[in-house]
């Protein structure tokens, strides 16, 4: 008997951390369609983050929930410690998804970086995206996050001014 635990032990470990990450991405997501049907963009919501149902993307954040770098499959715990595995993940998602701002940021082969204004199903994408997050628990509410945030953020003037508008910040 004593064999058999020894078999199958760490693999009942790993699907742990599968199950979290496929609880978390399904909570998320019924938070994104809340709040895109709010924002007039309930098919955005239901379409929202399927590329996190890629191994691509799906196998990195598994592996980091386990090795402590990432906590419920979102949140940096370890920014130390972001393997190339994970790193490469996330590219994946923001090359395919472009309610990201890093979607609209393109670097020219001269130098200089250009960021394109979002489309509007995107703005709001990505806004029902950040209110969803910030239901999750252990998260910052909505506002101060963005505050805290964004000077990080390569935004468009009339994407900033859009989303500070919906804010209520601007």
């Amino acid at each position: 008997m004593r064999m058999c635990n020894n078999i199958f032990g760490d693999d009942i470990v790993k699907m742990k951390f599968h199950l979290l990450y496929l609880r978390n991405l399904f909570i998320h997501k019924w938070y994104v369609i809340i709040e895109s049907r709010k924002l007039g963009i309930l098919w955005r919501g239901l379409t929202h983050d399927l590329s996190k149902l890629t191994l691509r993307e799906w196998l990195p954040r598994a592996r980091a929930m386990e090795k402590g770098t990432l906590k419920n499959g979102y949140g940096l715990i370890d920014h130390n410690h972001i393997d190339d595995e994970l790193s490469l993940s996330w590219l994946h998602h923001y090359h395919r998804n472009p309610h990201h701002w890093q979607w609209w940021v393109t670097n020219l082969d001269c130098g200089s970086i250009k960021v394109l204004p979002m489309d509007d199903e995107y703005r709001r994408e990505m806004l029902a995206d950040w209110l969803a997050v910030s239901r999750m628990p252990d998260r910052m509410n909505m506002i101060p996050w963005y505050m805290l945030n964004q000077d990080k953020m390569l935004l468009h003037p009339k994407t900033r001014e859009w989303l500070e508008e919906q804010l209520g910040i601007n």
